[in-house]
């Protein structure tokens, strides 16, 4: 047995060894996301540093008819945060906090600032942020851009959070946008994608930091739905939720586990709320994960090692700030001429258990890398213009590793394109931010506010001085 195990270890340290490298695209001028998928030439790169920079850059943009895009992180994955020959405005050195008021639980901060800043700034207080996607490495900007959803069962997606933003438009105005102030602007902004103009600082509503006691449960995905309604949903102290679908052979898409986080009131803040810095177990569980990259049997091997890690969280109680602090790090990968990608899809609680054996019907017919599956929970949301939570939903997050080479893509559109249609079939939609692998038909089928999207877009700024691939792969004629 140790023998087996050390043999394990040693394959996967020379596996790691060959896929660690950080490998830079094909042509090292090219501007392109975290996907690599389509890498093209930009006019530059502007770092944004203050408000009047930025307004004599959109003047500029008008006057030299040349378009602006905006990139956090750049973890979209579909061209959102760039355009063929234009400006890309880098929002990342935008990050101060602004101003916070403990009492009223609010906090304003510059878009390029990080949730890691934000959890930082609010901890003292023993405040947290409402929403926000799993991990806190991404800017607030861009989050409210893609109007991000994460462990939070009982806030829903990211636009219930946001009371305001100041945004700078196509005409090179800074106008403030509510619920009450420009509000047409409002729906259209949060999960708008960068297409209406610049958010410069963002409002958000807090909530208290709490301390959770964690349970785990394992069951089937035919039991999985009622489970989480009588079980998740119904208690109110149940406050996040996550859940992992089986991708290993031996239980592929039909064994489950669950992991939730439940208010203990017997656990005290004061001395238990101090931020994790640094991610645990980095090494091994990217191993793990590279085995499970890699071979058919690592799966199984990492499908074993997620349960006992799921197991062993058990009773442990952890603050509400550093449950939404998650670990990325171990499935970082950058070899050449493939990456992961995500998808991502949304169907209605009651649709969950049918979806599944659709989608497991597929996966056996196409030949799809599929790595990790989590499964997560969002309220509805009729606020949005491009809702993708027309019901309440679970949201499957699929990480599918897959070559970037146009032919092989060519064969990955086609077995995703396959996905959508049985999403589709069960009243679903799936999320924007990623690889535009759904054809023009079925993204308005997901999206039936699509076209009073776009109109608006095309009113608010008619020489498109906001541009991007979104808007080109999707407007339409």
């Amino acid at each position: 047995m140790k023998k087996g195990i050390a043999l394990l270890l040693l394959l996967a340290v020379c596996l790691l060894n060959y896929v660690q490298h950080d490998v830079p695209d094909q042509d090292p001028f090219a501007f392109t996301d975290y996907s690599r998928l389509h890498p093209v030439k930009v006019e530059r790169v502007v770092q944004g540093h203050e408000e009047q920079q930025l307004v004599a850059l959109i003047q500029e943009a008008k006057q030299k008819h040349l378009t602006v895009s905006i990139a956090g992180k750049r973890h979209s994955q579909g061209g959102h945060t760039y355009y063929k020959d234009g400006i890309v405005v880098d929002m990342t050195s935008f990050n101060r906090i602004l101003s916070l008021d403990p009492a009223a639980k609010t906090i304003r901060v510059q878009a390029g600032a990080t949730w890691a800043d934000i959890q930082n700034a609010v901890n003292p207080y023993g405040l947290s942020v409402r929403t926000m996607q799993s991990q806190n490495i991404f800017t607030v900007g861009g989050s409210i851009s893609i109007n991000a959803h994460g462990r939070d069962i009982r806030n829903g997606s990211l636009i219930q959070s946001v009371q305001s933003f100041r945004l700078l438009n196509a005409d090179g105005d800074i106008i403030e946008v509510s619920r009450s102030e420009h509000a047409e602007l409002f729906p259209l902004v949060l999960g708008g994608y960068g297409l209406f103009g610049i958010i410069l600082d963002v409002t958000l509503s807090l909530t208290d930091n709490e301390m959770y006691t964690i349970t785990s449960d394992a069951m089937s995905v035919e039991a999985y739905s009622t489970y989480f309604k009588n079980h998740v949903l119904a208690n109110p102290a149940i406050r996040l939720h996550i859940a992992r679908l089986s991708v290993a052979p031996d239980t592929f898409l039909s064994d489950m586990y669950s992991m939730n986080y439940q208010v203990d009131p017997s656990v005290p803040l004061q001395g238990n709320d101090r931020l994790k810095q640094r991610e645990s177990w980095v090494v091994p569980s990217k191993l793990l994960f590279n085995l499970n990259r890699s071979f058919t049997w690592g799966r199984d091997a990492f499908w074993a090692w997620q349960k006992r890690y799921f197991a062993a969280q058990q009773g442990r109680t952890i603050s509400r700030n550093n449950a939404m602090r998650s670990e990325s790090e171990f499935m970082e990968d950058r070899q050449a001429g493939e990456n992961d990608v995500l998808q991502e899809y949304f169907i209605p609680v009651g649709n969950f258990a049918a979806f599944v054996e659709s989608f497991r019907d597929v996966l056996r017919q196409e030949d799809l890398n599929l790595l990790n599956i989590t499964v997560r929970y969002v309220n509805r949301d009729e606020e949005a213009a491009l809702s993708y939570a027309q019901a309440d939903m679970f949201a499957l997050v699929c990480l599918y590793h897959v070559p970037l080479a146009a032919g092989d893509q060519s064969q990955v559109t086609a077995a995703m394109q396959r996905i959508l249609d049985a999403v589709l079939q069960h009243n679903g939609t799936y999320y924007l931010p990623y690889a535009p692998y759904p054809k023009l038909e079925q993204f308005r089928a997901a999206y039936p506010g699509q076209a009073a999207f776009f109109q608006m877009k095309d009113r608010y700024d008619p020489g498109h001085v906001f541009m991007n691939y979104f808007y080109e792969d999707y407007k339409g004629e």
